[in-house]
């Protein structure tokens, strides 16, 4: 009896103790996935309904804006957009546009007619998303990151977060700040990826 006790003792210690390992082996995954993680690593769908991966923005700088078409900022807004996304376009920098109509349901219409808008009125040229919510329980996990990496939640459409190279946010600026105003600092990240690239030569 003795050495049957101390069998089952024996067992059920390593039982759980293989347990407290796996759990911890959990936690330590989870913990530098999380680290790891950064813009570009997501994957969303586009405005034709295309699953894309970010990566193909990675060494670039991103400008990410939720867009809304009924909006009081729209004009200002996408004119300003599409002229960032004209004179830097060419140097590794995208406007990338996420519509959404969580405020104020100032986007109500279906993707095609977000683009279509969007495009026949503002002749944008730059990347469009299919529309998602921003903020709240059902918010896209891209913004989940945004707004915990920049300790800044969208409260209004065309809120913008900065990103630079390495898919990490730089900056973030409300509707209420035009775009000529953090254009300097667009600019500046932009310049540095034309002085790196030249020193490459």
């Amino acid at each position: 009896k003795y050495y049957v006790s101390l069998t089952r003792i024996v067992i059920v210690t390593s039982f759980t103790m293989l347990l407290i390992l796996f759990t911890l082996l959990l936690v330590v995954s989870s913990f530098l996935e999380a680290k790891q993680k950064d813009f570009y690593t997501f994957k969303v769908v586009n405005i034709r309904g295309k699953l894309v991966s970010l990566e193909k923005y990675r060494g670039s700088v991103s400008l990410v804006v939720n867009v809304a078409s009924e909006c009081g900022f729209t004009d200002e807004h996408y004119k300003e957009l599409q002229e960032l996304q004209r004179n830097y376009g060419p140097y590794h920098f995208n406007v990338l546009a996420f519509p959404c109509n969580q405020f104020g349901q100032q986007e109500p219409g279906s993707d095609k007619e977000i683009e279509s808008f969007a495009r026949r009125v503002y002749s944008v040229s730059f990347p469009m998303f299919s529309k998602i919510a921003v903020v709240g329980t059902g918010a896209n996990n891209i913004y989940k990151y945004l707004a915990e990496s920049s300790g800044k939640e969208p409260d209004w459409n065309f809120w913008k977060y900065l990103v630079d190279t390495n898919g990490k946010v730089v900056n973030s600026w409300g509707p209420s700040v035009s775009i000529r105003e953090i254009r300097p600092y667009i600019s500046d990240l932009v310049r540095q990826i034309i002085l790196k690239k030249k020193d490459e030569l």
